[in-house]
């Protein structure tokens, strides 16, 4: 990977860099130092701001000036990222030595037209996409063909950077794996599963792909080398469209929230199950009354797990139509009333990060376990476990008990549990 160092504020040069940005809005003149393996961008500026003597580039942003200098040309557009062809039409014409595109991504569509584009462009180039989901266009240089990508020092110069000393870390050819979802802000699933992989000795970053919509995903994947994507709310169901195949535990959920990319096959597994059991460990579940409160995604996985242990399990939920078929495919009895008959109650709504009413009414006492799936806050549902003694299981126990067999899946070896809990905290 060639990293140019990039800067944001008039600071030393990084020492053993590479290659230099000097930015010519931040600097006041050109520092010693700066030779061919450099880059000047004007910023606004004259290019005769640029010493006759300097050999390396120049970024003349849009213009198209001729000179003796080696010419970058960029074009940047923070809205938007164009489709394949209107990044072609930006970039192929003109004499300059490098085209440049910066675009703001905001899908999995706009980083397959971003890729698409460096497949066809034919000339030398840095094609990128900024924004968080554009991170992966930042690190795949070599994918993408492009001439060098960007790391920041100190102070970062564009959305989506990461710090130069931690690209060439990475490298080209670093593990990337990641989660994708709509929206994503609350997801602590990246500083666990980073945690554990530094822990691990795997060198590699997990990204966050917020995508409005799945259109493209697998060509992503399979295009950036993506080892393996988790997937929540709302994309559970509808990935599996995606994919090449699906395990049977994912086929009896209904549900995927693991992909793995197997040497461009992409398979579906749910670890929800797996995470549902990590969080009720310690408790009994073979013959226990369990009652789950919810029918979505996690609400099936929490069928199947509960199931799985030789569990009695009842359903709660609001929506009529898909607590009918969960009961239907998991054998399960609908249920009104209150929680004070079961041994386990499951929250599986989204209430705690929502706000809202409990499709059934609580009524707690000191011998139930109580578990909700709403982690890293207290819950109207584990506050009322708390005042009334209840055992509690904590949903981070089941984002551990997840992320610790989806890493399984991704790199065929055991994270460390506790390393993630730590990071959680």
């Amino acid at each position: 990977m060639r990293v140019c160092t990039t800067y944001g504020s008039d600071i030393p040069l990084r020492k053993g860099a590479e290659m230099h940005e000097i930015r010519l809005d931040v600097f006041d003149s050109i520092p010693e130092g700066v030779g061919r393996e450099s880059l000047i961008t004007l910023c606004g500026k004259d290019i005769s701001c640029v010493p006759d003597e300097f050999e390396g580039l120049v970024d003349v942003a849009e213009r198209n000036i001729s000179s003796k200098h080696r010419i970058i040309r960029s074009f940047h557009d923070f809205e938007k990222t164009p489709d394949t062809e209107g990044i072609l039409a930006l970039l192929k014409d003109g004499d300059q030595e490098i085209s440049k595109g910066a675009f703001k991504a905001s899908s999995f569509t706009d980083l397959w037209s971003i890729l698409e584009a460096s497949r066809r462009l034919g000339r030398k180039h840095v094609l990128l996409g900024m924004g968080e989901i554009g991170e992966v266009t930042r690190i795949r240089q070599k994918i993408l063909g492009n001439e060098f990508t960007f790391g920041y020092e100190g102070v970062s110069t564009a959305p989506g950077q990461l710090s130069a000393e931690e690209m060439e870390n990475l490298g080209d050819d670093c593990f990337i794996v990641g989660i994708t979802g709509h929206p994503l802000s609350h997801s602590k699933s990246p500083v666990m599963q980073e945690a554990a992989m530094k822990a691990a000795g795997i060198n590699g970053k997990y990204l966050v792909f917020d995508s409005p919509d799945l259109a493209h995903i697998e060509e992503v994947i399979r295009g950036y080398d993506i080892r393996g994507i988790n997937v929540t709310i709302p994309y559970k169901q509808e990935i599996m469209d995606h994919l090449d195949s699906v395990s049977e535990t994912a086929q009896s959920v209904g549900a995927v929230n693991t992909v793995i990319n197997d040497g461009g096959k992409l398979k579906g597994d749910n670890t929800d199950v797996v995470g549902i059991a990590y969080a009720l460990r310690s408790a009994e579940l073979e013959g226990k009354k369990v009652l789950i409160m919810g029918s979505g995604g996690a609400a099936r996985a929490a069928c199947h797990s509960m199931k799985e242990a030789g569990a009695d399990v009842s359903l709660s939920g609001r929506n009529a139509k898909t607590l009918d078929q969960l009961c239907k495919d998991f054998g399960a009895e609908p249920f009104k009333g209150t929680t004070a008959g079961f041994d386990i109650i499951i929250n599986c709504t989204p209430i705690g990060l929502v706000e809202g009413e409990y499709p059934t009414e609580i009524d707690l006492n000191g011998s139930q376990t109580v578990f909700d799936m709403v982690y890293g806050r207290d819950t109207p549902l584990t506050l009322m476990a708390k005042k009334a003694g209840c055992s509690i299981a904590e949903g981070g126990d089941m984002l551990i008990g997840q992320g610790a067999e989806s890493f399984r899946l991704w790199f065929g070896k055991d994270a460390d549990t506790e390393i993630m809990r730590r990071a959680l905290q």
